[in-house]
Formats: C-alpha cells, sequence, structure tokens
C-alpha cells in the first residue's frame, strides 16, 4: 500500500517526467539547466516521499498515485504512436 495524499513539487513532477520519458539523471539535469546532483536531490526527495526505493517504484507509484500522468512512450523513437 502506497502513501496517500502525497504532493509533490512541480520541479519534482518535472524531474520525474523526464526519467519516465527514459532520461538519465545526467540528461534530465541538462533538460531542467541543473546539476546532475540537483536532479539526483529531487530524486531522493521523491523517493522519500512515495517511500520506495528506485525509480521504477517511483514511477509506478507516481502514476498510481496520479501525480504524472500514463503516457506509454514505446515506439515513440520512431513517430509511431
Amino acid at each position: 500500500m502506497g502513501p496517500r495524499g502525497v504532493r509533490l513539487t512541480p520541479t519534482e513532477v518535472k524531474v520525474l517526467s523526464l526519467i519516465a520519458q527514459g532520461h538519465s539523471s545526467k540528461e534530465a539535469a541538462e533538460k531542467l539547466v541543473v546539476s546532475k546532483r540537483t536532479v539526483d536531490f529531487h530524486l531522493a526527495n521523491i523517493y522519500d516521499k512515495l517511500q520506495v526505493n528506485n525509480r521504477v517504484q517511483a514511477l509506478r507509484m507516481a502514476t498510481r498515485l496520479g501525480l504524472i500522468p500514463f503516457e506509454p512512450i514505446f515506439g515513440h523513437a520512431n513517430g509511431e504512436a
């Protein structure tokens, strides 16, 4: 059972959304114009808030709680839906 009533900051949502799109922490940092350490700091806060241990669990929990939208990304690299 996951945490209820969890709130992520707008930056945490951006970080998690970039991770959901398959970006590494370094790539997310480049897109957000921050350091990788800052992205990892946000991820640690996200893990703590969601009571999870890794990015896969974080994505599943955030999707389940409606904190980020579920958007399958498979096939998007080739312009497919």
